[in-house]
């Protein structure tokens, strides 16, 4: 643990009752953006005009269908937690909430049931826990930190752009605001910034050469 807290090291926690209540929170935010994602998709052509106007003009069903903004919620709250195991249990707590939202709406109220697709999240879900843990060291100091932020945002690197060796391309504006948060939050001095900017650009290569399918 010395080694870790090398990285960063934990902040005081509040008080049992407060960590409850931000648990729980974070919890029901979870359960409220998977009911209000799946209700966009769902009912797309059927939207208030406000909504229907902002999916029409940015896709915006699509966009949450996506990972890229569940990514960025994920590692706001993984950063923002006082320690890196609360940060495992609140990222956990939320993609519970989430994806068990998410799918139980549609089985019970579109009346399908994606099963391919929701085992992508159901195991993204199992993962999240290790994932919360490690984004917490992102904003940390030292080599693994800035590590650890290069690989997340390669990731988001990956869901803003389409690239090849003699082009490259927007794949989503709001895939590339996430990215944008992104750095935004895990961003370090001037110098670390651009440093982990440039891994990034090179873990996103090799993630697409690993993974040539688009998934996220």
């Amino acid at each position: 643990m010395e080694l870790l807290d090398r990285i960063r090291a934990p902040k005081k926690s509040d008080s049992v009752k407060m960590q409850v209540i931000f648990t729980i929170g974070i919890l029901l935010l979870g359960i409220c953006m998977g009911t209000f994602s799946k209700y966009l998709d769902y009912h797309q052509g059927h939207l208030p005009v406000l909504l229907q106007a902002i999916d029409n003009a940015l896709d915006f069903h699509n966009f949450l269908g996506g990972f890229a903004p569940w990514i960025v919620i994920a590692v706001c709250i993984a950063v923002y937690s006082h320690t890196s195991f609360r940060a495992a249990i609140n990222v956990f707590l939320f993609f519970t909430g989430f994806v068990g939202s998410y799918y139980i709406y549609c089985n019970f109220v579109a009346g399908f049931f994606p099963k391919s697709y929701a085992m992508i999240w159901i195991a993204y879900t199992i993962a999240s826990p290790f994932l919360g843990f490690l984004c917490w060291y992102a904003k940390g100091e030292g080599w693994v930190a800035l590590i650890f932020s290069a690989g997340i945002l390669g990731v988001l690197v990956n869901t803003a752009f389409v690239y090849g060796m003699f082009y490259i391309d927007i794949r989503s504006w709001l895939n590339v605001l996430m990215l944008l948060l992104g750095i935004l939050v895990l961003r370090k001095s001037v110098k670390e910034t651009i440093c982990m900017m440039g891994i990034a650009i090179v873990f996103a290569l090799i993630i697409k050469t690993v993974i040539p399918f688009y998934f996220w």
